[in-house]
């Protein structure tokens, strides 16, 4: 949008709502039996990622759904397996938490492949948690294919729903079957969160310098999948932590990578999922790895997160490892790439040893108010007065603008709009945004700043330019 049409746009509203907590259903089972096939099928959309690979889901990721006039929380997890370790063993924890916390567990079976060990194991875990289960008997493309589901009955958790999620068929069924389970009151449910619900937190970064460590230290609890090999996490994954007496939502996302028109497959979904995830949000947190030099790909998310119009926390994790001679190249690295968010709040923390997390929440909260912070339209006024008084616009050719007067436009970010009898120079602007940060706050949060040029009039009365025609000596005689 260009700075003369930016006057038109209305205040931002506040978000909406969020609803009151939804019956949860957990979509649990072994890996590649098409739990986030079946996911996108019900959702109507496709948001998990889905891939012909065992393993693409890790994490428990959340979506809104509705079957009917019923709403409710679908969260789709990793491949289910018991005597796992490494990476797969922590997948299945997310997959067994998740079961445990739901209100209906969904269980989804390959009935081409039939019953297997892992199955098994996975049905008596799912008769401990004593939720109720229904079984979705998947890749029945067919009516032959309806026989191999009968032999589901043996896993003795009731009636298998033949369907597929690659094509839609049995879902109807599957789903009456589902909403049929919903508990009156949902397991779990909250006190109001306030009319906004908990503010959003964007955990971002590249791959690998720590956000699920981080999410996970918070939480006090491993609530995502954290392992050594970048590109862990592919979906964003909403979780509630309760801090400093507040409710907050963290989303943990995927590390956004150098080539995104390189990436294929799953990684290309999940890089688009981190953007998504971004417009959620309102707070980013952009994590960087202080044990190697500040990269590219770190100064263009913190460019990500301007441009979005998201408040900024900048975040040094594995501040435990920093030596002297690092933290004085860091120092250097941070004053020359990120002067241009020098407003936003730093924290050095560790998300390994727990080191100044506490310092982490209190920075949220300051960029929260600086996104959110208005001035009041008189007030604005007469401190720009005083500002111009005192430093003048810069003359541009020939002329020196005025400012007639300025607005508060909008909030979430900050916006200005400037009207003026010519165009201010981009110093000029940088300055008035310094001046205002200096005596106003805004810590934390982008300032946007426009301007609204007042045109001439036309036909306005006034002396005759050099080009207006004159009547000649005769007409002046007559």
């Amino acid at each position: 949008m260009s700075d003369f049409d930016i006057l038109d746009v209305g205040h931002e509203g506040a978000d909406a709502a969020e609803p009151a907590a939804l019956p949860v259903v957990a979509v649990v089972g072994r890996p590649n039996v098409g739990k986030s096939s079946l996911v996108n099928r019900i959702i109507g959309r496709r948001e998990a990622v889905v891939e012909d690979v065992p393993g693409v889901t890790r994490d428990r990721v959340a979506y809104d759904a509705q079957w009917q006039n019923a709403k409710f929380t679908l969260v789709d997890t990793g491949g289910w397996e018991s005597n796992l370790s490494g990476l797969a063993a922590m997948v299945a924890r997310q997959a067994e938490y998740a079961a445990q916390t739901a209100d209906v567990i969904l269980f989804v079976v390959d009935a081409t492949v039939g019953v297997t060990d892992a199955d098994a194991a996975v049905t008596r875990v799912l008769r401990s948690t004593k939720r109720p289960v229904v079984l979705a008997a998947n890749k029945v493309d067919g009516s032959k294919q309806e026989a191999d589901a009968l032999d589901l009955w043996q896993l003795g958790v009731g009636e298998p729903y033949p369907i597929s999620a690659l094509h839609g068929r049995g879902t109807g069924d599957l789903l009456d079957a589902l909403v049929a389970e919903f508990p009156e009151q949902p397991i779990g449910e909250d006190d109001d969160e306030g009319e906004d619900g908990p503010p959003r937190i964007a955990l971002l970064g590249r791959p690998n310098v720590g956000k699920s460590s981080l999410l996970n230290r918070l939480a006090d609890e491993d609530r995502v999948v954290v392992d050594a090999v970048a590109g862990t996490t592919r979906d964003a994954v909403d979780e509630l932590v309760e801090l400093g007496g507040r409710t907050w939502k963290f989303i943990d996302t995927a590390g956004i990578r150098r080539r995104f028109r390189a990436l294929q497959g799953a990684d290309y979904y999940a890089t688009m999922r981190t953007g998504t995830a971004l417009e959620r949000a309102e707070i980013a947190v952009v994590l960087m790895d202080v044990s190697e030099p500040l990269a590219e790909q770190d100064i263009r998310i913190v460019e990500q997160v301007l441009e979005a119009g998201r408040g900024l926390v900048l975040a040094f994790n594995k501040w435990d490892v920093l030596d002297d001679e690092r933290r004085v190249y860091l120092e250097k690295e941070i004053d020359r790439q990120l002067s241009r968010v020098a407003w936003a709040p730093r924290v050095n923390v560790s998300a390994k040893t727990g080191r100044h997390m506490e310092k982490l929440v209190p920075a949220i909260e300051t960029s929260l108010s600086g996104w959110n912070q208005r001035i009041p339209t008189g007030q604005l006024n007469n401190w720009l007065k005083e500002l111009v008084a005192a430093t003048p616009p810069p003359v541009r050719g020939g002329k020196q603008p005025k400012i007639l007067f300025a607005t508060q436009a909008g909030a979430r970010p900050p916006h200005f709009v400037l009207f003026t009898t010519g165009f201010l120079e981009d110093n000029y602007r940088r300055f008035i945004e310094r001046r205002l940060r200096e005596d106003f706050g805004f810590e934390g949060s982008p300032v946007h700043i426009s301007m609204r040029i007042r045109e001439k009039r036309a036909g306005a009365p006034g002396r005759a330019s050099r080009g207006s025609v004159r009547p000649d000596r005769k007409q002046r005689r007559r």
